[in-house]
């Protein structure tokens, strides 16, 4: 192996950790081919990067060990490939005729998932079933609804064996957490942003994996995930605005580590109570800037941990060529390291933050009005109108 990069480094520190590619595989070698021609500088290096990363001839050697995706990231993959999405869509119609435009989406939805789940059955089938798993995520404008959001998991999951589905972190999304592992069926928490919520999912998958086992059910092929989107809770959330309603100043670096003691206290919390579930880290940002440096505490901080990382495109890219790359250096076992003591009492003056760090912060009944779940759903609610919109256009030309 020639050079690695950052992900790969951090990897080889933290036994049992697992990066994830955060979008549709569909997109992956189309993204790779745009990524050497815009560095062409770094082409070279990056071919080999990216031949590690995704092996089809042998995925157990690769970077990648999953994949998260979700309506939003399956409307990139069409948006990659118009028109060869385009012709699917026509196919759909054609067999399909009286085809509603909502039908079409999800059918066109389910493709995507399908298509990208089965690049990683061989990942799937090497691991005994433990990785290669991709995460297709119910209709965000169903993170309300029970009823709904349980009819569409069960339908993503008939897909392929290694779909795992991202359920939210709504009253309502822990109801079919439980459902779904019941049945043995692999969840991903998404839309989680607070510890209440983080291990509010960890004690509904045991009671489920409890039913599960009274009911004889097969678990060989089920795990269970917990995602905590960590700069959508510091940023999104508005830390910042919250701080300053009680007179409190925060820099870039006390948001992060907000976010990174959220995330510490759940991975201990789980490794104590022995649940079964693997946090996720997602929402990853490069920063803060210490002493003219770019620090990337979101990565650095997690040094040995038995986690999920899921990495966008966008913030591969950044890591892989932000200016104070060479710099980085990971210390092992900073996943066992608490945040300063004195940011630590500074960022429990604020409410949003204290409520956010204690188990008992909030309700369930409270989650579905947290700032960052309502501006995410929102988020991902439009961006799956304009996955919908692409339906309509395509009923348009063909129906």
């Amino acid at each position: 192996m020639g050079n690695k990069n950052l992900l790969e480094k951090l990897v080889e520190l933290s036994p049992g950790m697992e990066i994830w590619w955060d979008s549709s595989p569909v997109i992956f070698e189309n993204w790779c081919s745009k990524m050497m021609s815009k560095y062409p500088e770094q082409a070279e290096e990056f071919k080999e990067y990216f031949a590690r990363m995704y092996n089809v001839d042998d995925p157990e050697s690769q970077l990648f060990r999953g994949v998260t995706t979700n309506p939003p990231l399956s409307l990139q993959a069409i948006q990659d490939n118009p028109p060869m999405w385009e012709e699917v869509a026509k196919d759909m119609i054609a067999q399909n005729p009286g085809i509603d435009t909502e039908t079409l989406f999800w059918n066109l939805y389910k493709e995507v998932v399908r298509r990208g789940s089965e690049m990683y059955l061989p990942l799937f089938e090497k691991s005994g079933y433990k990785e290669g798993y991709l995460s297709g995520q119910v209709d965000p404008r169903s993170v309300f609804d029970k009823d709904a959001m349980l009819e569409q998991a069960l339908e993503i999951a008939a897909i392929n064996p290694n779909v795992m589905i991202k359920v939210p972190g709504s009253k309502e999304g822990y109801e079919v957490i439980r459902e779904l592992t019941a049945r043995g069926i692999p969840t991903n928490n998404t839309l989680t942003f607070v510890l209440p919520q983080l291990m509010d999912c960890a004690r509904t998958v045991y009671e489920g994996l409890e039913i599960a086992r009274r009911n004889n059910v097969d678990l060989s092929k089920w795990r269970s995930v917990i995602t905590h989107m960590e700069s959508r809770y510091g940023d999104l959330g508005g830390l910042r605005d919250f701080a300053a309603e009680v007179g409190v100043e925060l820099t870039e670096g006390d948001v992060r580590l907000a976010e990174l003691a959220i995330f510490k206290k759940a991975c201990r919390l789980l490794k104590e109570h022995n649940y079964p579930s693997k946090m996720l880290s997602c929402s990853l940002r490069l920063g803060p800037t210490v002493d003219g440096t770019v620090k990337l505490w979101h990565l650095e901080e997690k040094t040995g941990a038995d986690i999920v990382v899921t990495c966008p495109p966008g913030f591969i890219e950044q890591v892989l060529t932000f200016d104070d790359r060479d710099k980085i250096v990971f210390e092992e076992d900073r996943i066992n390291q608490g945040i300063p003591e004195d940011v630590l009492e500074k960022l429990l003056k604020i409410p949003y933050f204290e409520r956010a760090y204690r188990i008992d912060g909030y309700t369930r009944e409270e989650y579905n009005s947290l700032p960052p779940l309502v501006k995410t759903a929102e988020q991902f609610s439009k961006a799956t109108g304009e996955m919908v919109n692409f339906a309509a256009e395509c009923l348009k030309k063909y129906a």
